[in-house]
Formats: structure tokens, C-alpha cells, sequence
């Protein structure tokens, strides 16, 4: 990973946390489930960050950036979610894995609590993401 898309990534997430506080989050219905699939749509036109907010039911609200680097197909695309939700999140209440290729599934494990996932933002060029339950 290059050092100015680690540095967007990191900017991203400063941005967000200043914009909007966990609290504000807390303060909304959550869209809660046990699992969520993230359909990556075509490959990347640009380099650019994708920032995901994953907030269990009664938890603190984490955010995951993902940098992205120009070119990658929507399979790499995939992949780099599913590797950053690996090394964000805790691996003792989530698993993340690829599905179909351009797929990406975040689950819950047996005992940790139901959760929202939400797409936050992104600035990478020409990929489209549906965030949907399973």
C-alpha cells in the first residue's frame, strides 16, 4: 500500500470522526443483523478510500478504510474489504470472507451481538458497492 493512499485512509477516518461523533450514531435505530454482504460492482478508475462504519447492537461504533489503488478489479476490490475488516475488527466476535469473487460477507461469530454495517463514503472512482442483509 502506498504511503499517500494509507495517508487518504487515515484522513477519511479523522474526518468522519470529527464530522459526526459516536455519540450522534447512538443516538439512531440501528439496522441491526447477524450477517451482511457487500456486492462490489466493476473495477477501480482511481486511487481512494472506501469507509465502512460497523456498529454492534449496545457497542462502540468502528470504522474501517479501505485504500484502494487504481485499477484493481472489483474481485481485488473485494478482497481488500474483506482484508481490512479482517484487520479492523475484532476477529473474536467477526469473520469476514469473499463470496462469488466480488462479494464480501461480514458475520457475526456465536455469541457476539447482532450488528449494522453502513457504507460511509467513498472516493474511488467508477465502483459501485450494495451494502444489503443476508
Amino acid at each position: 500500500m502506498s504511503t499517500r493512499i494509507a495517508l487518504a485512509a487515515l484522513a477519511a477516518v479523522a474526518a468522519l470522526s470529527a464530522a459526526e461523533p459516536a455519540s450522534a450514531g447512538a443516538e439512531k435505530k440501528l439496522d441491526l443483523s447477524n450477517k451482511w454482504r457487500v456486492e462490489c460492482s466493476e473495477g477501480a478508475n482511481s486511487d481512494g478510500t472506501i469507509l465502512f462504519r460497523v456498529t454492534p447492537k449496545d457497542g462502540t461504533p468502528t470504522e474501517v478504510a479501505v485504500a484502494i489503488r487504481d485499477g484493481r478489479s472489483e474481485n481485488g476490490v473485494a478482497r481488500d474489504i474483506r482484508d481490512a475488516f479482517r484487520n479492523t475488527l475484532d476477529p473474536k466476535k467477526f469473520h469476514s470472507e469473499t463470496d462469488d469473487g466480488e462479494d464480501v460477507l461480514l458475520k457475526k461469530k456465536r455469541g457476539a451481538p447482532n450488528f449494522e454495517l453502513k457504507l460511509v463514503s467513498s472516493t474511488v472512482k467508477s465502483v459501485r458497492f450494495d451494502v444489503e442483509k443476508e
